[in-house]
């Protein structure tokens, strides 16, 4: 069997031992060598040629930021998981370099007897498994031809847009959001699989980057048009009839928490066929049944096309129920939601 060779970079001692050994007890992955900081990580890779590596963000000489940069400018394309703490300056580091091209990112175990420490290597295994195979297959998708179906023209009006992603999505919500319009005239809820500590600094970013104000999305607040409502981590993000968001602490769906499935539910219910959807990159099925129900309630679905995903995963159980409308590449997103909702005529 041909092992997943990892490299650990992480300026302390004791968190690249314990980050080695959750990797080297899985029987299909091992770790080829570890590094203290950036420069160390530039020199090694040419002698021990990694498939992935994980790499901290705040290391002395060089930090993780500066280095993901550097490997991207020496065209060493290799598949990087970025770990974090939720200090503010390791979150905001964290947001640039998913930004920069890190496949993706998990909160760091707070130490050696962490409570925590089960679930990050999990959830560390996991995506160094999808980060090796989704790389392998990503040369055979890209070279597929996209076809972009267009919906006829829409003659109801659209009231309210809900976005879900998960691996890959900071990078694709960043793509989408930007470039929608000041006068959209709507409101967008996104749920985004993040943890808690992060989703404000991910707010944050859009926020300075976007037409739209976006903002972390808290208990009770009055649904606005023009605003963009990105879910907290750690909680599950609902519309409600009173046109108020609502946050809770339900169990999680499909293994996350906060889930698109709950928020695309609770969406559909108070706009009904008056709502657009959209499914983008990520692992797993989250997303699949609430694009259904919305699709049922005569609202409009879309999923972003394979070629563009990061994960297949969510847009391709969405297609697969055979209720989602569109299909498009990720560049073409915006666009379409635009259009779907000034073709309304509001």
């Amino acid at each position: 069997m041909n092992q997943i060779k990892v490299m650990v970079v992480d300026d302390s001692a004791l968190m690249r031992k314990i980050i080695s050994d959750m990797i080297n007890s899985e029987q299909d992955m091992k770790v080829v060598t570890t590094a203290r900081n950036g420069q160390e990580l530039l020199e090694k890779i040419p002698k021990f040629n990694p498939d992935i590596i994980t790499l901290d963000v705040e290391m002395p000489k060089m930090d993780g930021m500066t280095a993901l940069k550097e490997m991207r400018n020496r065209k060493m394309n290799i598949p990087t998981i970025v770990l974090s703490s939720v200090s503010k300056q390791s979150v905001n580091l964290t947001m640039e370099c998913l930004a920069k091209g890190a496949f993706d990112f998990l909160a760091k175990p707070s130490g050696a007897i962490s409570l925590d420490i089960d679930k990050v290597k999990k959830e560390l295994i996991q995506k160094i498994r999808v980060a090796a195979k989704e790389i392998n297959d990503k040369v055979k998708i890209r070279k597929k031809k996209v076809e972009t179906p267009r919906l006829k023209r829409i003659s109801k009006r659209i009231d309210a847009v809900v976005i879900g992603a998960s691996t890959g999505g900071p990078k694709a919500l960043y793509s989408v959001i930007t470039k929608l319009p000041k006068d959209l005239n709507v409101p967008v809820f996104v749920v985004q699989h993040m943890p808690v500590g992060f989703t404000k600094a991910f707010a944050d970013r859009l926020n300075r980057n976007s037409n739209l104000e976006v903002v972390e999305a808290s208990e009770n607040d009055i649904i606005q048009k023009n605003v963009v409502y990105i879910a907290p981590g750690g909680f599950h993000m609902q519309v409600e009839k009173d046109k108020r968001i609502h946050l809770n602490k339900e169990p999680a769906i499909w293994g996350v928490r906060p889930a698109v499935d709950k928020l695309f539910y609770s969406a559909s219910d108070v706009y009904g066929a008056h709502l657009i959807s959209v499914v983008l990159t990520g692992m797993g099925k989250d997303g699949s049944q609430g694009t259904a129900y919305i699709k049922d309630n005569g609202g409009i679905t879309v999923s972003e096309d394979e070629s563009t995903c990061t994960i297949y995963g969510m847009p391709k159980a969405a297609y697969e129920t055979g209720k989602v409308d569109i299909v498009l590449p990720l560049t073409e997103i915006s666009d379409e939601i635009t259009k779907v909702v000034k073709e309304t005529g509001r």
